[in-house]
């Protein structure tokens, strides 16, 4: 049962689908508009100035992923990896796949010299994930989060107006 960590296609579309839409259910309780979702992966995985996606996968299946977005720094001139979606399907967590898909991904980041770091972001309770995300080296930074979502007049991913704050 090797893990083999690699760079997702669109042949992987489905499977980053239903794992983002159980990301979203588990995380933050939302039910993601499949359509909106689908479109946005697809537009990932069709242009790779978007970000791109990485599979780890056991026999054939994939077990977990994640999504680098860029954020350029003109303080540090160079590029943070945002790592985002990031999913290890049920049976499969305990067993080293996230470390290993990290692993895989600091290597890429320290081979790029346009990449200057690796950022996350997890939900504040989240627990489980922090220890994890600690136990492969990152630390939490001082920054707070803000956002503005949706802009005004727009409605959301999953098809209401307002803030997050705004919906149960």
């Amino acid at each position: 049962m090797t893990l083999t960590i690699r760079p997702a296609t669109l042949s992987d579309e489905d499977a980053i689908v239903t794992a983002n839409a159980a990301l979203a259910l588990e995380s933050e309780s939302i039910r993601l508009d499949e359509s909106t979702l689908r479109r946005g992966v697809r537009a990932i995985l069709e242009d790779s100035q978007k970000g791109f996606y990485t599979i780890a996968e056991r026999d054939g299946r994939a077990v977990g992923q994640t999504l680098i977005t860029f954020e350029y720094s003109d303080w540090r001139c160079g590029f943070y990896w945002w790592i985002q979606s990031v999913y290890v399907q049920p049976e499969a967590r305990g067993a080293g796949v996230f470390r290993s898909i990290f692993n895989h991904l600091r290597d890429l980041a320290t081979a790029n010299p346009e990449v200057i770091g690796l950022r996350l972001y997890a939900e504040h309770e989240n627990k489980s994930a922090h220890r994890v995300y600690r136990s492969v080296g990152m630390i939490e930074e001082p920054y707070g989060m803000f956002g503005l979502y949706p802009l005004p007049g727009r409605l959301n991913q999953i098809g209401f107006a307002g803030s997050k704050a705004a919906h149960p």
